[in-house]
């Protein structure tokens, strides 16, 4: 009954603060889903190819997971409520700036300026929770992320499908504006956080420009090789080799720096290094399969922006019950091994039979390969994180939280490009070999033949439902194969993903917020007991402790009697 008491409390001072980071995150999430149904129609519309596709949801991908140790720096660094306001800011007006896109170069770059504040959101969100609750109760309250994360990862498709039809795809970026000015104005109000130790600081900016050096090379070598250019080539030699040359200046750097972006010393913990590469495989199964799900549904299946947004619901669905449930148990419960392992394994599952998908392949098997990595997903993505905050130092908290963070959204970037690149390369391959076919179901098409030759041969991503039965038949295998091909790069990762959870150290939560470890360490050698101090030491010259002592003087009182 007493824990009872002092829970409600506590959950009444937690809710508030809460509601304003739920909203942070809401907005985060519907700004980039609202799009994800829309995007074929979108690339289609402003005349770009299957490089621009990738590199419309690669670019936003990319500035996210530079930014994202940054914003978890800073968070170590400077206030921690002014910071996430911040982010939310340059989010939406970022977003909402790349409504007025006329080409995809412009929607490109407006969608690398929305990522720098979804990386503050995600890095900031989390480091937050730490600050006002403990590993043990969190997942308890994972429910109502996991809730957000449903209403905007199945509402967001849906919400733009029918926007798409309706008005146009620009309204799209426009939806999420009345909600970020409710999350600041709810955050101002509710989220109040604890003082913090002024101190002088110092940035790492050449360990920023490094590390978004290294990154953006190797993304856009990825991305490119095989299409603009050869693998065996000049550019490669210079991408690859500038990549690896600005990856070792940056372990340099911050080997040396007062203030590291990434502190190297946190991959001594085994658990923040392992999580960091189960990470990986997490962001690549969530972002890449995610992002090429919505265009099987649209290329290879023939559905509208609307009916690809309904199609997806089973894995935003399985990702909502995992979250939610393995949330509740491991709060209940204090376990949390067996779920990761358990997500570990889905991940890998959902991976490989999503790539063993067709144009035709009966979409109740689909919806159950959706399920599947959907709850792989949702087993593992925020509970990576969990571990993490529970052993890391809490004078690093941020570092560490956005450290799994950034590899995370750095295993979703490099993954996007990839499978993208790998999709690219096989559907190139495939209107080759199929370009007989094709030329004879144009032929039976008469004068409007020649329409659908030039639109296919434009080299713009094709608007699927729009084509002819005949051909629409053919683009949709040649789509389907191409996707499917894509999602088999996952399963490798995924595999990886698995060992590195087995071996995680299966440390108990504890019941202490950020907050309570920072006070509990500062007060460390003012509330230990003397007496029960000095009985861990060993006795030094004729100085004895207090429990030495009466033994000592029991001892000579047994002798006299």
């Amino acid at each position: 009954m007493a824990t009872a008491s002092l829970d409600a409390p506590a959950q009444r001072r937690v809710l508030p603060a809460l509601i304003g980071l739920l909203l942070g995150t809401f907005v985060s999430m519907l700004a980039s889903t609202v799009v994800s149904t829309s995007l074929p129609v979108i690339v289609h519309d402003l005349s770009g190819d299957q490089n621009a596709y990738t590199w419309v949801v690669t670019a936003t991908l990319l500035t996210t997971a530079i930014s994202t140790p940054i914003w978890g720096k800073l968070a170590d660094l400077f206030n921690r409520k002014v910071l996430i306001q911040v982010a939310i800011a340059i989010f939406v007006l970022a977003t909402a700036a790349a409504g007025f896109s006329q080409n995809t170069d412009m929607l490109i770059a407006f969608r690398a300026v929305q990522g720098l504040g979804a990386g503050g959101l995600a890095a900031l969100s989390q480091v937050i929770m730490a600050d006002i609750i403990s590993p043990r109760e969190r997942g308890r309250y994972m429910g109502l992320f996991g809730a957000v994360m449903a209403v905007a990862t199945v509402g967001g498709p849906l919400l733009g499908g029918v926007i798409t039809d309706a008005f146009g795809w620009r309204f799209n970026f426009f939806v999420a504006l009345p909600f970020a000015v409710a999350a600041l104005l709810i955050q101002q109000r509710t989220l109040h956080l604890p003082a913090r130790a002024k101190r002088k600081v110092k940035i790492d900016y050449v360990g920023i420009v490094l590390l978004s050096a290294a990154v953006s090379l190797l993304l856009i070598w990825v991305t490119n090789a095989g299409s603009t250019f050869e693998w065996a080539s000049t550019e490669t030699l210079l991408m690859v080799g500038g990549a690896v040359l600005a990856a070792i200046l940056f372990v340099v750097v911050e080997l040396r720096s007062a203030e590291p972006l990434v502190p190297l010393t946190l991959f001594r913990d085994a658990t923040f290094t392992l999580a960091t590469i189960a990470s990986i495989a997490t962001g690549l199964a969530m972002f890449g399969t995610s992002v090429f799900l919505s265009q099987y549904m649209q290329m290879a299946r023939g559905a509208t922006p609307t009916e690809a947004g309904v199609m997806t619901i089973p894995m935003i669905g399985g990702l909502l019950v995992a979250s939610i449930v393995v949330g509740a148990l491991i709060s209940r419960f204090g376990r949390w091994k067996p779920f990761l392992i358990a997500g570990g394994v889905l991940l890998i599952a959902g991976s490989f039979l999503l790539s063993t998908i067709h144009y035709d392949t009966n979409f109740a098997l689909v919806s159950l390969y959706m399920f599947l990595l959907g709850a792989g997903v949702g087993m593992t993505m925020q509970n990576l994180v969990l571990i993490v905050q529970n052993t890391a130092n809490p004078t690093q908290m941020g570092a560490a939280s956005s450290g799994v963070t950034f590899f995370r959204s750095l295993g979703g970037t490099i993954g996007v490009s990839v499978m993208g690149a790998a999709l690219a390369s096989m559907a190139t391959s495939l209107f080759t070999d199929r370009a007989d076919d094709l030329k004879s179901a144009i032929m039976g098409l008469g004068e409007s033949g020649a329409a659908v030759a030039q639109s296919l041969q434009s080299g713009a991503i094709p608007q699927v439902s729009t084509l002819p039965e005949s051909v629409r038949v053919i683009v949709e295998d040649i789509y389907a194969q191409s996707i499917a091909h894509s999602f088999l790069i996952a399963v490798p990762v995924a595999v990886v993903s698995l060992i590195a959870i087995l071996f995680l150290p299966n440390r108990p939560l504890t019941r202490m917020t950020t907050t309570e470890r920072v006070a509990a360490s500062e007060a460390d050698f003012a509330t230990v007991s003397v007496p029960a101090g000095m009985a861990s030491l060993s006795a030094t010259g004729t100085v004895m402790t207090q429990d030495a002592a009466a033994s000592h003087r029991d001892a000579r009182m047994g002798e006299d009697g």
